[in-house]
C-alpha cells in the first residue's frame, strides 16, 4: 500500500513509525515534553537515528481534561517546535496533530507539512475537510465523540467495532466526494473508548482493513496498557511493544510512538514473522 506524501510515494508494505513530537507542557507522557529547544533536537535526533519515518507535531493536548488554548497558541507552539527542527532536519516528513483547519492551513503553507492528523475526524471544526482538500495534503481520520474534555463520558456503544467503523466509512466517502484520496483511518485508542473497549478493537483490528486505507494506530503508553498492568505511564514501553505487535497482526500500517527504537524492533520481528505466511 502507496501514499502520496507531497507529490511522492511513501510505500507502507513495511509499516511505518511516527514518532510523537508534543509541543505542549501538558501531555500525559512527561518523558516527550521538551521544556527547551536543546531538549527538543536531543528528542528528534535519537528518533532520526532510531528509525523514524514521520514525525508527528503536536501543540494541543489532547489527553483526557486537557486545558484548552487558542489557535494561536497553538499555531506558536508548532511553529516554534517544527522551525527548530526543519533547521537541522530539513528534509524530515512532517505530520501535525490538529483537529483545527486554520492552524492546518498555516502550517502546510508555512512549513511544508505533509500529513493533517485530526484527532476530531472533523467533527471538531466543519471547515477541516474542505481544507484538506484545497490544501491537498494526507489526513489522519480518527475516530472519537465529544471533546477531549467530554470524550470519556461518551462511551456507550451497542457494538464499538461495528459503529467505529460506520463512522470512518462515513467521512472516508465525505472526503472522497471532496477529491480527498490520502487518506490515513485510525480507530482512536483511548478517544471516547473505555479500557475493555479498547481491547475489543485491538482484537477485531483487521476488520478495519475492510476501509482500503493504511490504518494508524496508536497505543503507546496509553491507559488501556497502564491499566491493565496496574502500572505508571513511565513504566509502559514493553506493555506498547506487547500491543504494538498485536496491532502489527491486525494490520496497522503505521505505529504512532513516543519510543521509536522498539517500535520499529516490533515491525522487523513481525516482518520476519510475516514472511512465513
Amino acid at each position: 500500500m502507496q501514499i502520496k506524501l507531497n507529490n511522492r510515494l511513501f510505500d507502507l508494505s513495511t509499516p511505518a513509525v511516527m514518532g510523537i513530537v508534543n509541543a505542549t507542557p501538558d501531555s500525559f507522557y512527561t518523558g516527550n515534553r521538551f521544556l527547551s529547544d536543546k531538549a527538543l533536537l536531543t528528542s528528534v535526533e535519537k528518533m532520526m537515528v532510531d528509525g523514524v519515518d514521520i514525525l508527528d507535531f503536536g501543540g494541543y493536548s489532547t489527553r483526557p481534561m486537557a486545558k484548552n488554548i487558542s489557535s494561536e497558541e497553538e499555531i506558536e507552539r508548532l511553529s516554534n517546535a517544527i522551525e527548530t527542527v526543519l533547521k537541522k532536519f530539513p528534509d524530515c516528513i512532517i505530520s501535525v496533530d490538529t483537529f483545527r483547519a486554520n492552524v492546518a492551513r498555516n502550517m502546510v503553507k508555512n512549513y511544508n507539512v505533509s500529513i493533517i492528523n485530526d484527532i476530531g475526524g472533523g467533527t471538531l471544526d466543519d471547515l477541516m475537510f474542505e481544507t484538506i482538500a484545497d490544501l491537498k495534503v494526507a489526513y489522519v481520520l480518527m475516530h472519537t465523540r465529544g471533546t477531549p474534555a467530554t470524550m470519556q463520558q461518551l462511551t456507550n456503544y451497542d457494538d464499538v467495532v461495528s459503529e467505529v467503523i460506520a463512522f470512518l466509512q462515513k467521512r472516508i466517502a465525505q472526503l472522497h466526494l471532496l477529491g480527498v484520496t490520502d487518506i490515513i483511518a485510525d480507530p482512536g485508542f483511548g478517544f471516547a473508548k473505555t479500557t475493555e473497549q479498547n481491547y475489543r478493537l485491538l482484537n477485531k483490528l483487521s476488520y478495519f482493513t475492510a476501509l482500503n486505507t493504511p490504518l494508524l494506530v496508536g497505543l503507546s503508553r496509553k491507559s488501556m496498557i497502564t491499566k491493565a498492568l496496574d502500572i505508571d505511564t513511565k513504566d509502559a514501553l514493553n506493555g506498547t511493544t506487547a500491543a504494538n505487535m498485536l496491532a502489527l497482526a491486525g494490520g496497522a500500517s503505521i505505529l504512532r510512538v513516543h519510543d521509536v527504537k522498539e517500535a520499529r524492533q516490533a515491525i522487523s520481528i513481525f516482518m520476519e514473522y510475516d514472511k512465513q505466511s
